[in-house]
């Protein structure tokens, strides 16, 4: 099997191409700048330099290759519209049409999110039988939905597109997540909203990788699964947990859930009345996602796809100490 990954120079890009490249796969990767280029190198896959709308970098990154694993998206929880639009959608349909050209491409994996559900109810131990709202709440939501419905649209006799969904992606080589709550606690903007004493599941990397090429080996066309570590765990234990071993400690600081929704709607309509290019310190999509109890099953990945979560939580936090 020879794979193809987009948005393999990301946190779970790269994770996903060293697990591939561990089990004698041959990977391209697409890589859209000279860094990008250095870091799926270093991963260990031949760099095929292109964008998602580069139909010719696709189409080459494919050739030859049975499985083609759609990883990259824009993942920010406020933007541009059409930035969202572009990356998410179009650059998935980009992708689905090149897989359908390319003769040797039999399945697609689709990395999606949790994130799709967000909008009308709270998102509490739920399957994949739980209806994706009308419009949920936020661009990257909004986007990452209908990309998903795309790719479950795609299905076909001639290529077997499949969705994975993994919840709170963590780990070694993180990015995003974890920077991002050392920043804030650094900085004096971190608070436990209501205690933090809430539920939610994750997905350590290593995890995800499994969960994804489970998915390429086993997974039925036109179907999701979610992944995740197993039971879930209280957020505030958790973060707690994760920062300790970067030796820093998030205090205990806390504020109502109620005033920070009305802080989350307040900035997002001042920045959208002033226009402004940065994010707010905080969104109704974050809140949604981290504020408040999220937790997910996994049993049919579990059942269908022989799915085990190779990394415990004590493992991955061990591992992200040793750093």
């Amino acid at each position: 099997m020879g794979a193809f990954v987009t948005g393999g120079s990301g946190f779970l890009g790269q994770h996903l191409i060293r697990t591939l490249r561990a089990q004698g796969v041959e990977v391209r990767a697409l890589a859209r700048s000279a860094s990008a280029v250095e870091k799926v190198k270093r991963a260990g896959a031949q760099p095929i330099p292109g964008d998602l709308d580069d139909l010719e970098a696709l189409r080459s990154g494919m050739e030859g290759c049975t499985v083609v694993f759609h990883a990259a998206a824009k993942v920010h929880d406020w933007g541009s519209p059409s930035d969202f639009h572009r990356v998410n959608v179009e650059g998935t349909e980009q992708v689905i049409n090149v897989a359908r050209q390319v003769a040797s491409v039999s399945r697609l994996v689709h990395v999606s999110t949790e994130a799709v559900l967000v909008g009308e109810k709270p998102i509490i131990n739920v399957d994949e039988t739980r209806p994706r709202p009308v419009k949920p709440l936020g661009l990257y939501p909004q986007t990452k939905a209908i990309a998903e419905e795309r790719v479950l649209q795609a299905n076909s006799p001639e290529l077997t597109t499949v969705v994975v969904r993994p919840r709170f992606i963590w780990g070694k080589g993180d990015t995003t997540l974890l920077p991002r709550i050392i920043e804030n606690i650094r900085n004096g903007d971190f608070a436990w909203i209501s205690g933090g004493r809430y539920l939610i599941s994750t997905c350590h990397v290593k995890n995800v990788c499994e969960g994804l090429i489970c998915a390429a080996e086993r997974g039925q066309g036109g179907e999701i699964y979610f992944v995740t570590d197993g039971s879930p765990v209280e957020f505030r234990s958790f973060i707690t947990q994760l920062t300790h071993t970067q030796g820093i400690d998030p205090g205990k600081r806390s504020l109502p859930r109620w005033l920070v929704w009305a802080l989350a709607w307040s900035f997002e309509n001042g920045w959208k009345i002033l226009k402004l290019n940065d994010s707010p310190p905080i969104t109704q999509t974050a809140l949604c996602m981290i504020g408040q109890e999220v937790t997910i099953n996994d049993t049919k990945a579990r059942r269908d796809l022989g799915y085990t979560g190779v990394v415990s939580r004590q493992e991955g936090l061990v591992e992200l100490a040793c750093m």
